[in-house]
Protein backbone atom coordinates (compact mmCIF):
# COMPACT_ATOMS: atom_id res chain seq x y z
CA UNK A 1 0.00 0.00 0.00
CA UNK A 2 1.50 3.36 -0.48
CA UNK A 3 0.87 6.82 1.17
CA UNK A 4 -1.37 7.81 -0.61
CA UNK A 5 -3.49 4.48 -0.63
CA UNK A 6 -3.29 2.90 -3.62
CA UNK A 7 -2.70 -0.41 -3.92
CA UNK A 8 0.90 -1.35 -5.42
CA UNK A 9 1.01 -4.82 -7.00
CA UNK A 10 3.46 -7.25 -5.64
CA UNK A 11 6.74 -7.55 -7.25
CA UNK A 12 6.78 -10.42 -9.26
CA UNK A 13 10.27 -12.29 -10.08
CA UNK A 14 12.44 -11.59 -12.81
CA UNK A 15 12.99 -13.84 -15.68
CA UNK A 16 16.63 -14.70 -15.98
CA UNK A 17 18.21 -16.23 -19.05
CA UNK A 18 21.43 -16.56 -19.46
CA UNK A 19 24.78 -18.52 -21.42
CA UNK A 20 27.25 -20.51 -19.14
CA UNK A 21 28.65 -21.14 -22.94
CA UNK A 22 28.19 -21.05 -27.05
CA UNK A 23 28.34 -17.34 -27.58
CA UNK A 24 30.31 -15.89 -29.98
CA UNK A 25 32.24 -19.25 -30.52
CA UNK A 26 31.07 -22.75 -32.37
CA UNK A 27 30.53 -25.43 -29.29
CA UNK A 28 30.26 -26.06 -25.68
CA UNK A 29 26.12 -24.29 -26.13
CA UNK A 30 24.90 -24.10 -22.54
CA UNK A 31 21.83 -22.03 -21.56
CA UNK A 32 19.69 -21.50 -18.06
CA UNK A 33 16.01 -19.77 -17.55
CA UNK A 34 15.63 -19.45 -14.10
CA UNK A 35 12.25 -17.73 -12.59
CA UNK A 36 11.77 -17.99 -8.59
CA UNK A 37 12.42 -21.71 -7.64
CA UNK A 38 12.66 -23.30 -11.41
CA UNK A 39 15.98 -23.29 -13.33
CA UNK A 40 16.08 -25.50 -16.19
CA UNK A 41 19.35 -25.94 -18.58
CA UNK A 42 18.67 -26.04 -22.07
CA UNK A 43 21.64 -27.99 -23.80
CA UNK A 44 24.81 -29.19 -22.59
CA UNK A 45 27.73 -28.86 -25.43
CA UNK A 46 31.41 -29.51 -25.81
CA UNK A 47 33.67 -27.63 -28.04
CA UNK A 48 36.79 -29.05 -29.63
CA UNK A 49 39.88 -27.24 -28.57
CA UNK A 50 42.22 -25.84 -31.12
CA UNK A 51 46.35 -25.92 -31.52
CA UNK A 52 46.53 -22.76 -28.83
CA UNK A 53 45.19 -25.54 -26.12
CA UNK A 54 47.57 -28.06 -27.01
CA UNK A 55 46.79 -31.10 -24.25
CA UNK A 56 43.40 -30.17 -23.35
CA UNK A 57 41.19 -32.34 -25.84
CA UNK A 58 37.28 -30.91 -24.54
CA UNK A 59 36.46 -27.81 -23.28
CA UNK A 60 32.96 -28.15 -21.64
CA UNK A 61 30.78 -24.92 -19.87
CA UNK A 62 31.57 -23.69 -16.38
CA UNK A 63 28.60 -25.22 -14.09
CA UNK A 64 29.89 -23.79 -11.35
CA UNK A 65 26.65 -21.36 -10.96
CA UNK A 66 24.63 -24.46 -11.20
CA UNK A 67 26.29 -26.10 -8.61
CA UNK A 68 25.78 -23.24 -6.22
CA UNK A 69 21.94 -23.46 -6.92
CA UNK A 70 21.35 -27.39 -7.84
CA UNK A 71 18.33 -27.41 -5.44
CA UNK A 72 16.30 -24.87 -7.98
CA UNK A 73 17.59 -27.64 -11.14
CA UNK A 74 14.10 -29.26 -12.84
CA UNK A 75 16.42 -30.46 -15.60
CA UNK A 76 18.34 -30.81 -18.78
CA UNK A 77 16.12 -29.98 -21.75
CA UNK A 78 18.24 -31.29 -25.29
CA UNK A 79 17.36 -28.93 -28.60
CA UNK A 80 19.39 -32.14 -30.77
CA UNK A 81 21.91 -34.15 -30.77
CA UNK A 82 25.16 -32.70 -32.31
CA UNK A 83 28.30 -32.15 -30.13
CA UNK A 84 28.10 -29.10 -30.24
CA UNK A 85 24.95 -29.87 -27.85
CA UNK A 86 25.51 -32.93 -26.16
CA UNK A 87 29.21 -33.34 -25.46
CA UNK A 88 29.13 -32.34 -21.90
CA UNK A 89 26.46 -33.79 -20.79
CA UNK A 90 28.93 -37.18 -19.41
CA UNK A 91 31.15 -34.45 -17.04
CA UNK A 92 27.99 -32.75 -16.16
CA UNK A 93 26.19 -35.42 -15.15
CA UNK A 94 28.86 -36.39 -13.02
CA UNK A 95 28.30 -33.21 -11.12
CA UNK A 96 24.78 -33.00 -10.94
CA UNK A 97 23.06 -35.98 -12.00
CA UNK A 98 19.16 -34.48 -12.93
CA UNK A 99 16.91 -35.76 -15.67
CA UNK A 100 17.63 -34.77 -19.13
CA UNK A 101 14.72 -34.55 -21.29
CA UNK A 102 14.89 -35.03 -25.22
CA UNK A 103 13.54 -36.74 -28.49
CA UNK A 104 14.25 -40.53 -29.01
CA UNK A 105 17.06 -40.22 -31.77
CA UNK A 106 18.98 -37.40 -29.11
CA UNK A 107 18.12 -39.71 -26.75
CA UNK A 108 19.85 -42.62 -28.29
CA UNK A 109 23.25 -40.43 -28.68
CA UNK A 110 23.00 -39.25 -25.57
CA UNK A 111 22.77 -42.84 -24.50
CA UNK A 112 25.79 -43.88 -26.20
CA UNK A 113 27.77 -41.11 -24.36
CA UNK A 114 26.76 -42.23 -20.72
CA UNK A 115 27.77 -45.78 -21.47
CA UNK A 116 30.89 -44.72 -22.59
CA UNK A 117 31.16 -42.99 -19.16
CA UNK A 118 29.86 -45.72 -17.11
CA UNK A 119 26.99 -43.57 -16.11
CA UNK A 120 23.85 -44.53 -18.17
CA UNK A 121 22.06 -46.56 -15.22
CA UNK A 122 22.71 -43.81 -12.97
CA UNK A 123 20.77 -41.61 -15.16
CA UNK A 124 17.58 -40.23 -15.81
CA UNK A 125 16.44 -40.17 -19.25
CA UNK A 126 12.96 -38.79 -20.59
CA UNK A 127 11.97 -39.22 -24.08
CA UNK A 128 9.90 -35.72 -25.35
CA UNK A 129 8.45 -34.71 -28.74
CA UNK A 130 6.76 -31.85 -29.91
CA UNK A 131 3.70 -32.68 -28.10
CA UNK A 132 5.45 -32.83 -24.58
CA UNK A 133 4.31 -30.60 -22.09
CA UNK A 134 6.28 -29.87 -18.61
CA UNK A 135 5.27 -28.50 -15.09
CA UNK A 136 7.21 -27.52 -13.09
CA UNK A 137 6.74 -25.02 -9.71
CA UNK A 138 7.18 -21.54 -12.03
CA UNK A 139 7.56 -23.01 -15.27
CA UNK A 140 5.40 -24.59 -18.33
CA UNK A 141 7.47 -25.48 -20.92
CA UNK A 142 6.09 -26.61 -24.62
CA UNK A 143 7.92 -27.79 -27.28
CA UNK A 144 7.75 -27.23 -31.44
CA UNK A 145 9.47 -29.43 -34.55
CA UNK A 146 11.92 -27.43 -36.17
CA UNK A 147 14.38 -28.91 -39.33
CA UNK A 148 18.19 -29.17 -38.97
CA UNK A 149 21.18 -30.91 -40.56
CA UNK A 150 20.42 -33.67 -38.20
CA UNK A 151 17.04 -35.75 -36.98
CA UNK A 152 14.75 -34.99 -34.55
CA UNK A 153 15.17 -31.87 -33.57
CA UNK A 154 12.83 -29.36 -31.05
CA UNK A 155 12.35 -25.47 -29.92
CA UNK A 156 11.33 -24.92 -26.73
CA UNK A 157 8.90 -22.51 -25.10
CA UNK A 158 8.93 -21.82 -21.49
CA UNK A 159 5.77 -20.14 -20.12
CA UNK A 160 6.88 -17.43 -17.59
CA UNK A 161 3.99 -15.75 -15.37
CA UNK A 162 6.35 -12.89 -16.55
CA UNK A 163 5.09 -13.86 -20.51
CA UNK A 164 6.93 -16.22 -23.20
CA UNK A 165 10.25 -17.30 -23.68
CA UNK A 166 11.37 -19.45 -26.83
CA UNK A 167 14.43 -20.76 -27.84
CA UNK A 168 14.46 -22.20 -31.07
CA UNK A 169 17.74 -24.39 -30.92
CA UNK A 170 19.46 -24.74 -34.34
CA UNK A 171 16.86 -24.78 -36.89
CA UNK A 172 17.04 -23.39 -40.64
CA UNK A 173 13.74 -23.50 -42.98
CA UNK A 174 13.64 -26.44 -45.01
CA UNK A 175 10.31 -27.30 -47.17
CA UNK A 176 11.96 -30.03 -48.27
CA UNK A 177 13.65 -32.15 -45.80
CA UNK A 178 14.91 -35.23 -46.86
CA UNK A 179 13.76 -37.13 -43.40
CA UNK A 180 10.27 -35.67 -44.01
CA UNK A 181 10.61 -34.04 -40.22
CA UNK A 182 8.96 -30.68 -41.42
CA UNK A 183 9.50 -27.66 -38.78
CA UNK A 184 6.30 -26.77 -37.35
CA UNK A 185 6.06 -23.57 -39.00
CA UNK A 186 2.19 -22.70 -37.53
CA UNK A 187 2.76 -23.81 -34.34
CA UNK A 188 5.87 -21.38 -34.75
CA UNK A 189 4.08 -18.84 -36.50
CA UNK A 190 0.82 -19.51 -33.32
CA UNK A 191 3.62 -18.74 -30.72
CA UNK A 192 4.28 -15.34 -32.24
CA UNK A 193 0.86 -14.56 -31.90
CA UNK A 194 0.74 -15.30 -28.28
Amino acid sequence: MSKRGVILSERKSPVSIFALGGINEIGKNMYVIEYGDDLVIVDCGAKFADESLLGINLIIPDVTYLQENKHKIRGLIVTHGHEDHIGGIPFFLKKLNIPVYATRFTLGLIELKLREHKIFRESTLIEINSNSELEFADLKVSFFKVSHSIPDCLGIVFDTPEGKVVHTGDFKFDLTPVNNQFADIHKMAQIGEE
